[in-house]
């Protein structure tokens, strides 16, 4: 069957948005060479098969992507839903911003960043240029580039990434069929300016959404982001993920996208351990990361140069690591992982019967 005049539009929006993502960051390669030679990261050059697997793994993300659509897991018009204005207005700070980032390289300054009287607030590994990006995660100049340079870095994928947790969520809440969607609870964990919120609710309109994050900077940003039209509202919360302010069991669904790479070990574990206290018995945790060497080892040299390209102190240790043994050891159940790109996507369930 032909394809629909949708679908033709959603392949073309995506082949441009990769095709732009691919020009930026050749651009700024050459601009680097040529102004910085002395921070140009020493990379692995990639092989041409690693090449068309990942052009294919990115085609095969973006049928998966449509399909669900199509099939009314999430309404076709979130596929075209970018904020394309603002994005336009902070490109060219995107650009500007390159200098600092090159400088904090050559300096191999990684905690360049603002004064804070509230350092206690935040975890010692949490206080890092993460990306070598300005500020780390710690004011509103981070924060509003955040979603943008994301998207390049994917290549336009990263929403379509993040999508990837939906099928899994919703299949999780069945366990609840016999409430309303209205009853329901969902916790974004680490929400950052909120991009997995907006997914979670074109999918679940009428459940009760709440984000926790560590930086009220981007706290701030997704609070523009979800909170300014007229769709239900999201409840945002200052808080950091190991022990988040909230009482046991209060949730039926707990999401969690794009934070286990960046904290060391112990700390993944604390934070699966209060995802599984904060979930009501029989409710569902879904997180989506990078992928690993276990799972991707076609894409080894391209994890390699994520960690040489960008400030990542726990990207090495996190791609060896063992999130399904974690997920047991935390007390989980029904473990399931699947692999879409760049992003590998886990499910579990807190047992019926857990009494921890």
């Amino acid at each position: 069957m032909a394809p629909s005049f949708t679908e033709i539009a959603y392949r073309t929006l995506q082949q441009g948005r990769s095709l732009a993502g691919l020009v930026h960051k050749e651009l700024s390669t050459k601009v680097m060479e040529v102004v910085a030679p002395d921070v140009v990261p020493q990379t692995q050059p990639v092989p041409g098969e690693m090449m068309d697997a990942l052009r294919q793994s990115l085609n095969t993300l973006h049928d998966r992507d449509w399909l669900d659509a199509e099939h009314g897991i999430y309404p076709q018009s979130l596929l075209f839903d970018i904020p394309w204005l603002d994005w336009a207005e902070r490109y060219p700070r995107v650009w500007l911003d390159l200098p600092s980032n090159w400088a904090r390289r050559r300096a191999r300054d990684v905690q360049d960043l603002p004064d804070l009287s509230d350092r206690d607030l935040y975890p010692d590994y949490y206080l890092q240029n993460f990306h070598h990006q300005t500020d780390g995660y710690l004011s509103d100049h981070s924060a509003e580039l955040y979603d943008l340079q994301v998207d390049i870095l994917f290549n336009g994928a990263a929403d379509a990434m993040r999508r990837r947790i939906l099928p899994f969520l919703l299949n999780g809440l069945k366990h609840f069929s016999n409430r309303s969607q209205a009853n329901l609870r969902v916790l974004d964990v680490a929400t950052g300016t909120g991009r997995t919120l907006h997914q979670i609710r074109a999918a679940l309109p009428q459940a009760t959404l709440v984000g926790v994050d560590l930086s009220e900077a981007y706290l701030r940003q997704a609070n523009r982001w979800l909170n300014q039209g007229r769709s239900s509202l999201v409840q945002l919360v200052q808080g950091n993920a190991e022990r988040m302010p909230f009482d046991q069991g209060g949730f039926q669904a707990l999401t969690c996208v794009f934070l286990m790479h960046e904290m060391p070990a112990d700390a993944r574990q604390a934070v699966l351990q209060d995802c599984y206290r904060l979930l009501e018995p029989g409710g569902v945790l879904v997180l989506a990361d990078s992928v690993q060497l276990k799972d991707s080892p076609q894409f080894d040299v391209a994890m390699d140069n994520f960690r040489r390209v960008f400030h990542e102190p726990y990207y090495r240790n996190y791609i060896s690591d063992d999130i399904d043994q974690r997920l047991v050891d935390a007390g989980f159940c029904n473990v399931q992982a699947e692999s879409h790109f760049m992003a590998r996507v886990w499910c579990a369930t807190k047992p019926d019967t857990a009494t921890k």
